[in-house]
């Protein structure tokens, strides 16, 4: 079972159809939406300010969401993918978005919807992603526009296999 664990007189609140895998840890003011998954190793922090998340999220293996007290908080849309190994501080995801593995994203970032954050891309404080592209590199910088329904329909397919691999681990 997870570690669910209240801190500061917060307790996380996390919404139906959800997969916390085994060793994920959920502490503080944290609120998962519907039909998400937080898979092994993954580390919700909510210990210092408020991380919240949308509903058919997925944060993948070994990520890692945490804010700075008083200062700054998570914010993650509808129908997000936050890749294996991600570090996200602070910042503020739009409805659908990929988050590529090993990227991080620091405190008060915003990430426009419909966007792509390529593998091992560091997006620095401060940083306004465009709704519609993708960056990549350290630090990352716009690489190129996209359309609406090019990115849609990727995105869309991953967090629904996330929805679907999680429904394996409650048939067993």
């Amino acid at each position: 079972m997870a570690l669910i664990k209240s801190v500061r007189g917060f307790t996380p609140k996390i919404g139906t159809n959800v997969f916390l895998a085994e060793n994920a840890t959920v502490v503080g003011d944290v609120e998962i939406g519907n039909d998400c998954s937080i898979w092994f190793n993954a580390v919700l922090r909510g210990d210092v300010n408020s991380i919240r998340i949308g509903n058919k999220v997925n944060i993948q293996d070994g990520s890692v969401l945490h804010t700075l007290y008083q200062k700054s908080t998570i914010e993650i849309g509808n129908n997000v993918s936050v890749g294996h190994n991600v570090t996200i501080h602070g910042a503020k995801i739009e409805d659908n978005v990929l988050v590529g593995m090993g990227a991080t994203i620091l405190d008060h970032a915003v990430i426009g919807s419909n966007s792509i954050i390529a593998a091992n891309s560091l997006i620095l404080s401060g940083t306004k992603v465009e709704s519609n592209s993708v960056y990549a590199g350290v630090p990352a910088k716009k690489v190129k526009d996209i359309e609406p329904e090019q990115t849609s329909e990727m995105i869309n397919k991953i967090a629904n296999n996330y929805l679907m691999y999680s429904g394996w681990y409650k048939e067993e």
